[in-house]
């Protein structure tokens, strides 16, 4: 009897283990029952038939794909490379186990591709100043795609555009010119600005009597500071309007 009751103890306690399950929180549990889908379980402790349930554990937490750089042509013919990153979670466990075979390996084929296609169709500006926009339309590709997969893509960033050489010294130059071309027009501007100044400072100076000699007097220090500076003073204008009235005054 005893040779008897200890292995079917150690059965039953085979089936015990084996019926009891402990999924996380961030885990959910696909059950198969003879091949038929039961549903998922969980989390916390999950009862199964041993034998008959076949189980798959699913993580529900966000998965970071970094999808390797890409050889693309872009519209304007511009040999680069652009890689990528993808953050995406499955949302429901059912679909990703029952409607793909591998729902990681699918989705970072499918990403693979997306990137190439829009990515060669966009310009090279378009690349390197548009970024957010090419993330969220090939984002809302992957998500449209994956979602009969029960997966939820959240959010693409493109990494890093590769540039050939030559066409990096290209656009080097293009920017020097162009910081230059604004350079010119912001001096043009200041000069511009300057001599209206000047001229207004001018007709004011002219319609004040003595104005002119006032402005050149506060002038003589800053000529006066350089060495082997000579400076001649004019005749006031109202000093000369004055001589011939002292001419003409007659005697005492």
């Amino acid at each position: 009897m005893e040779n008897f009751l200890i292995p079917l103890i150690v059965v039953v306690l085979f089936f015990l283990i084996s019926a009891i399950k402990v999924v996380r929180e961030y885990e959910r549990l696909v059950v198969f029952r003879l091949g038929r889908l039961i549903g998922e379980k969980g989390p916390g402790l999950v009862l199964v038939i041993p034998l008959i349930d076949r189980t798959i554990k699913v993580s529900m937490r966000v998965v970071t794909m970094d999808v390797p750089s890409q050889e693309v042509i872009t519209r304007d013919n511009v040999t680069t490379s652009v890689n990528a990153v993808v953050y995406y979670r499955v949302v429901d466990p059912n679909k990703a186990i029952v409607n793909v075979e591998d729902y990681r390996f699918a989705t970072a084929q499918l990403a693979q591709t997306t990137l190439r296609s829009v990515t060669g169709q966009a310009e090279l500006d378009e690349l390197l100043a548009e970024r957010d926009k090419l993330n969220q339309f090939i984002q809302k590709i992957l998500d449209e795609a994956t979602d009969p997969w029960g997966i939820k893509v959240t959010a693409v960033e493109i990494k890093d555009v590769g540039i050939p050489e030559l066409l990096q010294k290209a656009i080097s130059r293009q920017a020097t010119a162009e910081r230059e071309r604004r350079a010119i027009v912001v001096q043009a501007e200041g000069e511009k600005e300057a001599a209206r100044k000047l001229a207004e400072a001018a007709q004011i100076l002219s319609s004040q009597e003595g104005g002119l000699y006032v402005r050149l007097l506060r002038a003589i220090p800053e000529v006066v500071s350089q060495p082997g500076t000579t400076v001649a003073f004019p005749l006031p204008v109202e000093l000369r309007q004055l001589l011939p009235e002292l001419k003409e005054k007659p005697k005492e």
